[in-house]
């Protein structure tokens, strides 16, 4: 129970952060539907993931591991067929400029968008679960 807890906990945060860092999240009903998206990221993550890893375990394996974002691309569209007011419409990322560094602004659409997401999901979640270790 305290595992489902922490991945709801930091999928629904990991949500809230990149809805703030990057455009192409649309949460219709605000806080509600952060917290149903939420819901419904862990509860397919426990429960359909797997089941997408199972059948996309051949090309995984072709890829060395690249094409589980695809599954979890795979997740997020599922995530956003469920839950109302929860909806994917691209990827656009401004871009960040410091003095030492400089990462372009990225815009995605379509398969692209759910991928990129899902590949910053990735990233945040794991460091979320890293950080409440």
């Amino acid at each position: 129970m305290k595992k489902i807890i922490k991945v709801y906990i930091a999928d629904t945060l990991t949500l809230y952060i990149i809805s703030k860092i990057t455009s192409g999240i649309v949460l219709e009903k605000g806080l509600e539907s952060l917290l149903l998206a939420g819901a419904g990221l862990a509860l397919v993550s426990f429960v359909i993931k797997p089941l997408v890893n199972i059948l996309l375990l051949p090309l995984n394996l072709i890829t060395f591991g690249l094409f589980r974002w695809v599954s979890s691309a795979v997740v997020l569209y599922l995530v956003t067929l469920v839950v109302p007011g929860f909806k994917i419409t691209g990827f656009l990322f401004n871009g960040v400029s410091s003095q030492w560094f400089d990462i372009p602004s990225i815009s995605l659409g379509g398969l692209l968008a759910f991928i990129a997401f899902s590949f910053v999901i990735t990233v945040f979640t794991s460091l979320i679960h890293w950080i409440l270790k």
